[in-house]
């Protein structure tokens, strides 16, 4: 297996992944971290199994899947609920070019959710073995990873953790909430640094996720925890100098970041527009234009933008009365 997991926790320690977010981590997102500091490993959005064995749905779900070369390494993620769908999607990940595949067992969304799919794969360990065995079909020699969380409504990570690892797959991905907490309260580390214990020895590389505030913030976490990586999600909204251990957005000039606000709005458009609903970009100027002087009130004039140029018209005109 050409399984980049293991050469990567053996030679860096901890390395830094980008987490799979709807309408986050699409293609212009990823292009944004490739210029200003890409982590090793870049997450597609997840994509619905389901919805990529229709051949209507297809045409729009591999948009999704649409990477470029400068993005390698990069994985594809998956949610669903039925093993045979997942071994067709690992097929097509692999004919793309992918250097992984993903399976989502940690979505707390209750339409998904209700499909019997992430986070409620653990309440079905059997369902979710035999996904892992399908994928790992479909995958060739490509390494399936999992991504979940610790537990339903509480701490399970002991039972939870020794049904994935009964499968192997190449790593696994400990999110430290249950589907309960969904993304409230605080991630328990402790947990995480349980999940390291539990699988030592089993040869599947473990990653942590949850409140990491910084790169720095990453590290520590990784070398209380035992981690071999880190995973980051929320952390790069508006931010594509999170991985750049040489750049702290606070330090970056206000111009430079709007700029770089408008070049990363302009990559939406180029990549995603008739795909996604220009409102998407809006997450990220929520970021982009904050802690400085006269950032409420430009996020005000940003929020109401429906376009790229208009994006810009408004930001020209802040940094010409700011001169900032």
């Amino acid at each position: 297996m050409n399984n980049f997991w293991q050469k990567l926790a053996k030679k860096k320690k901890p390395f830094f992944v980008l987490a799979p977010m709807h309408d986050v981590t699409d293609i212009a997102t990823r292009q944004m971290l490739v210029k200003y500091g890409k982590p090793d490993v870049l997450f597609t959005e997840f994509v619905a199994c389901d919805g990529l064995v229709n051949k209507d749905a297809k045409k729009i779900l591999m948009k999704n899947l649409r990477f470029l070369e400068d993005e390698h390494l990069i994985v594809a993620q998956f949610f669903g609920a039925r093993p045979e769908n997942f071994r067709y999607c690992a097929e097509v990940a692999r004919k793309l070019g992918f250097d992984g595949i993903d399976i989502n067992m940690g979505c707390p969304d209750k339409s998904i959710v209700d499909q019997g799919a992430g986070a409620a794969l653990m309440k079905n360990p059997k369902r979710a073995r035999e996904i892992i065995r399908a994928a790992k079909k479909g995958a060739g020699d490509l390494p399936v990873s999992v991504k979940t969380r610790i537990g339903w409504s509480e701490n399970e990570i002991e039972s939870w953790l020794a049904e994935l690892l009964s499968e192997k797959p190449a790593a696994i991905i400990v999110h430290g909430r249950t589907k309960k907490q969904s993304f409230a309260g605080t991630a328990d580390w402790d947990a995480i640094k349980r999940a390291v214990e539990i699988a030592k020895g089993s040869g599947v590389v473990i990653i942590g996720n949850g409140d990491i505030k910084s790169r720095k913030d990453g590290v520590r976490k990784a070398k209380e925890s035992g981690v071999d990586g880190i995973m980051v999600g929320r952390g790069v909204l508006g931010n594509p100098w999170f991985f750049n251990h040489k750049v702290k957005i606070e330090n970056v000039p206000v111009a430079e970041r709007l700029e770089a606000m408008i070049e990363h709005a302009r990559l939406f458009e180029k990549f995603l527009k008739g795909t996604k609903n220009y409102n998407v970009i809006k997450k990220h100027y929520a970021v982009y234009a904050s802690g400085f002087d006269g950032a409420k009130g430009l996020r005000t004039e940003l929020m109401g933008t429906k376009s790229a140029k208009q994006a810009w018209h408004v930001v020209k005109i802040f940094l010409r009365k700011n001169r900032v």
